[in-house]
């Protein structure tokens, strides 16, 4: 018996297929012909794949300066790079750590402290805006030559991210820690691995997937975060792509620079891209199996 589709069929799913990639693709080349254009038009109305006088000025004038700020688009990566690193990194060794520790032990409090964890994962970020602005407000740090406001500064706006991604990081990792046979710990133990090595050479290598998706998210939260950023934070040295591509946009849609937003717009999405290429893999798997699935 063959196992092709009727011809109707595959023709159906292939124009179903290929509508589904025109909706997707679209809107992308409409951005990507905007910044192309030269004529910094005031309202995008047309589509021309390939404009009048296409050019990459927007895209030089991005680079030197996106904004009124005198920040480059460099500094602006750097901050945004520092936060995403740094919340996926946060989140990914606390996480695992508390994961493992609900996964594999049975302690006093654990039930109360995982439904501790969900509760938290259940209500939305921006609830805790306006307790964690209050409570890193009240953080000074002052060491020497370094001297800030917790709140005021990329530091604090981390830990609040990191305080955000944790709950997800913890449920996510526990649900895949639990798919990985204790057998095979309770093998290296017999052949004289200590707890941390069991954690270490044992658990760890076969949980990437899950670590992968974590740091991903993670990463992804960090780096197009601009709530709490824009609430946070008032130095221009501190600001992240997210803000700057707010801060280009006019208050009607005639003030903003289309050309220059839309160049923006696809610098800021491209890092994104490229960490999801390099982890595609183990996102893959890792999205199939734990509490995601």
């Amino acid at each position: 018996m063959s196992d092709r589709l009727p011809l109707g069929k595959q023709l159906l799913y292939q124009a179903l297929a290929l509508f589904i990639a025109f909706a997707v693709l679209f809107p992308i080349a409409w951005v990507v012909s905007l910044s192309l254009d030269p004529r910094d038009i005031s309202r995008p109305t047309e589509l021309n794949l390939i404009p009048p006088g296409a050019s990459l000025t927007a895209y030089t004038q991005v680079i030197k300066q996106p904004t009124n700020n005198p920040v480059s688009f460099a500094e602006l990566a750097f901050n945004s790079f520092r936060l995403a690193f740094g919340v996926a990194f946060a989140s990914i060794f606390v996480g695992v750590l508390a994961a493992y520790s609900f996964s594999r032990f049975e302690f006093k409090g654990r039930r109360a402290l995982m439904v501790s964890v969900i509760t938290v994962l259940m209500l939305p970020s921006v609830a805790t805006v306006a307790p964690l602005f209050v409570l890193l407000n009240r953080i000074n740090i002052d060491i020497g030559a370094i001297e800030f406001n917790m709140r005021n500064s990329l530091w604090g706006v981390g830990l609040a991210l990191t305080s955000t991604q944790l709950p997800f990081a913890i449920w996510n990792l526990k649900g895949y820690l639990d798919t990985i046979p204790k057998d095979l710990e309770e093998a290296a133990r017999i052949d004289g691995a200590d707890p941390n090595q069991l954690f270490v050479y044992v658990t760890l290598p076969l949980a990437i997937p899950a670590l992968a998706v974590t740091g991903f998210l993670a990463f992804l939260t960090g780096f197009t975060e601009f709530i709490m950023s824009w609430q946070f934070l008032s130095n221009p040295k501190d600001f992240t792509l997210a803000m700057s591509l707010w801060n280009m946009t006019g208050q009607f849609s005639g003030d903003t620079p289309w050309s220059k937003f839309s160049a923006m717009a696809l610098m800021v999405a491209l890092p994104v891209a490229v960490v999801y290429l390099v982890l595609q893999r183990y996102i893959v798997s890792g999205l199939t199996i734990g509490s995601v699935k």
